[in-house]
């Protein structure tokens, strides 16, 4: 009886010990910060393909105007108002420079010109026109990155760390500047200098960064008692090692949010002061002053205005998408869905 009890537990044991129902450790191997926010941005889709239609557009805006013999202000006033023609893709029917049932390029002799966007109502390459406009937005769209991180991040870690009565003051003077509307001041410096890019610039100078000081001001007001600051002040850190190794990594995440967000704006900003006519003027070429031109003629040449918006709301549409794919990598709350 005791030796049937000995054989009945060995095989228990066997079967439920054995190396196949044994359960093993798992070891995680670590990833950083940095590393965690790559594979979180890889896998939304929306961000990489923001950061696609981003790469092309920079592209065509760097090689694009060099793509022709034309350039941004030549005039060809026999080759105005031409609609666009593409040399292989013509064969199937589709932009072979025919408008209104005529092929304007045969009634007008021209059989052997190609303009891939059309011709404005002066002759000038709208294709060289949209890619020139097109480095305008995005000198813009670095001008305000630029501004976001230097004078918003400065003024808002200045401003939340001193605090009291300094902060007191810092603030008034951002309310009192946050209460003169964009256009006056674009306006100012219009009737000051002449309408272009240098007035907008200025303008994004005085006014495009305070959205960020504000946002980056609450997030060290946050911070700033939390126990590792105080303990980096125990231990006898300086204000400058508390802000430059403490404070502005744990902030760096949402002022790269924030910058990327601003981006559209400053972009839009742009090419809606060169459509009431404050921005560029032409024959200079921007997104906007395109616009302009092409809803003058939109009845007649609708060709004209097509491009320009598209690639505009292309351009808007991809940093937006970047911009939420970096606020989803790096939200430390995602961590926990």
């Amino acid at each position: 009886m005791d030796n049937n009890i000995k054989v009945y537990d060995k095989e228990m044991f066997e079967r439920v010990f054995s190396e196949e129902k044994i359960q093993k450790d798992i070891v995680y191997k670590g990833v950083s910060f940095w590393k965690d926010v790559r594979l979180r941005f890889k896998q939304n889709k929306g961000a990489i393909f923001g950061i696609i239609m981003i790469t092309v557009i920079i592209f065509f805006a760097v090689l694009g105007p060099h793509m022709n013999r034309h350039t941004y202000r030549s005039i060809e006033q026999q080759h105005a108002n031409l609609p666009p023609r593409i040399a292989v893709v013509e064969k199937f029917g589709i932009f072979d420079g025919t408008l209104e049932d005529k092929n304007i390029y045969i009634e007008k002799g021209l059989e052997d010109v190609y303009y891939w966007f059309g011709t404005d109502s002066l002759g000038r390459d709208i294709w060289t026109r949209v890619w020139i406009g097109t480095r305008v937005s995005l000198y813009i769209a670095l001008l305000a990155v630029i501004i976001d991180m230097l004078i918003g991040m400065g003024y808002g870690l200045i401003s939340g760390y001193v605090g009291g009565r300094t902060d007191t003051v810092m603030q008034r003077i951002i309310e009192i500047m946050s209460g003169i509307p964009n256009l006056v001041i674009v306006t100012l410096f219009v009737m000051i200098m002449n309408p272009g890019i240098i007035s907008i610039s200025l303008a994004l100078v005085i006014t495009g960064w305070i959205g960020m000081s504000r946002v980056v001001r609450s997030q060290v007001l946050k911070m700033k008692e939390l126990d590792f600051i105080l303990a980096s002040k125990t231990l006898g850190a300086s204000s400058k090692q508390i802000i430059t190794k403490d404070l502005l990594p744990n902030i760096f995440g949402q002022v790269i949010i924030m910058s990327m967000f601003s981006i559209p704006n400053a972009i839009f900003y742009e090419s809606f002061l060169a459509f009431i006519g404050l921005g560029l003027q032409p024959p200079m070429a921007s997104l906007g002053v395109l616009i302009s031109d092409g809803y003058k003629s939109v009845l007649v040449y609708p060709y004209m205005i097509v491009t320009p918006i598209l690639v505009l709301a292309f351009l808007m549409l991809s940093f937006n998408l970047v911009a939420d794919g970096l606020r989803d990598a790096l939200d430390p709350k995602m961590k926990q869905q």
